[in-house]
């Protein structure tokens, strides 16, 4: 009796404990503040529901049939050599069928709908409908998230604005490891990867200060791998760049290399930024190598002039051009 009451007792302390738990939890994929966001939600409705079909039934038929067939019940059909019916097969395996087939559907439709490349319209409330997109440049560090402003000259560490209302169109990449940018609250989660670009459209439709996050393990400051994205009417992001503008700092390639040492970053921001600082980290040059792209363009120029040879520098790097052999 004794052992009973402690069991229970253990059982309920450890549903309250979890209830307790469970109440600060924050779903912010379930509370979207953005077009995206909000369709990425009802498709999470939509193929739970979808789900719940076979689910329920079986739950509740679970319970039914522990009642109906239980050994007290002398009313109840005994039939100990039941192997088959044909009906039961039918409903087993065609309700799964349609389920998968409109699953598949709705996949196949909101995948070309929720494209992370597609352009964004600007919202109702926006004062211009034609406004022209926010250009943002997203590199992942090790453990910190740059944001370079190309159209304002401006660049930040672990902190973005964007104006409510206006769509923003973010270029992607990484400078070291395969990382994952994710703002729950507006929608699509999207990969950095080094030496590639992505690409991902996203518009705020209500103020506020949402948590950005690294969605993807990339080490030992993975966790802290965190940033704010607020967004503001248009007089509150003008503020913003201003105060980016107010800097001492400028990102430089020198800068440039003192942020991208391992660690984890605070935000801050740079008055100025090398206009090619972006092209540099995606092409792996940012060092001072030689860039990616002029690589293979070099490569490729010298496949089609065959038996050229590469121009030298003193320092034995390959120049940008080729030269005939005589």
């Amino acid at each position: 009796m004794l052992h009973r009451t402690i069991k229970r007792a253990v059982s309920v302390f450890g549903c309250g404990m979890a209830a307790i738990a469970l109440s600060g939890c924050h779903m912010a994929v379930m509370d979207p503040k953005g077009p995206v966001g909000s369709q990425e939600k009802d498709l999470i409705i939509l193929a739970m529901l979808l789900m719940l079909i076979p689910v329920v039934p079986v739950m509740i038929m679970t319970v039914w049939f522990a009642w109906r067939y239980r050994a007290s019940n002398t009313k109840a059909t005994y039939a100990p050599d039941f192997e088959h019916s044909n009906r039961i097969e039918a409903v087993v395996w065609a309700i799964p069928t349609l389920i998968i087939f409109a699953l598949g559907a709705v996949t196949w439709v909101s995948t070309h709908q929720l494209d992370p490349r597609k352009a964004l319209a600007a919202s109702a409330s926006a004062s211009t409908p034609a406004v022209k997109p926010v250009e943002v440049e997203v590199v992942s560090l090790d453990w910190k998230w740059l944001f370079i402003y190309p159209d304002y000259g401006v660049a930040s560490v672990n902190e973005m604005a964007l104006p409510v209302g206006t769509p923003v169109h973010f270029k992607l990449t990484s400078a070291t490891v395969m990382d994952s940018f994710f703002i729950p609250q507006l929608g699509s989660q999207i990969y950095t990867m080094t030496g590639m670009e992505t690409q991902l459209s996203l518009r705020a439709d209500n103020p506020g200060i949402y948590e950005g996050i690294s969605a993807n393990y990339s080490g030992v400051g993975f966790a802290g791998m965190k940033f704010n994205a607020i967004a503001t009417d248009q007089a509150g992001f003008d503020a913003w760049i201003a105060k980016a503008k107010a800097s001492s700092a400028k990102l430089d390639t020198a800068a440039y290399q003192t942020l991208s040492q391992r660690n984890l970053g605070q935000v801050g921001y740079y008055s100025a930024v090398d206009p090619n600082l972006f092209h540099q980290i995606l092409n792996n040059c940012a060092s001072g190598q030689l860039c990616k792209d002029n690589a293979m363009k070099m490569a490729a120029l010298q496949s089609a002039v065959p038996g050229a040879k590469m121009c030298l520098h003193a320092d034995a790097t390959p120049a940008h051009s080729v030269e005939h052999k005589s």
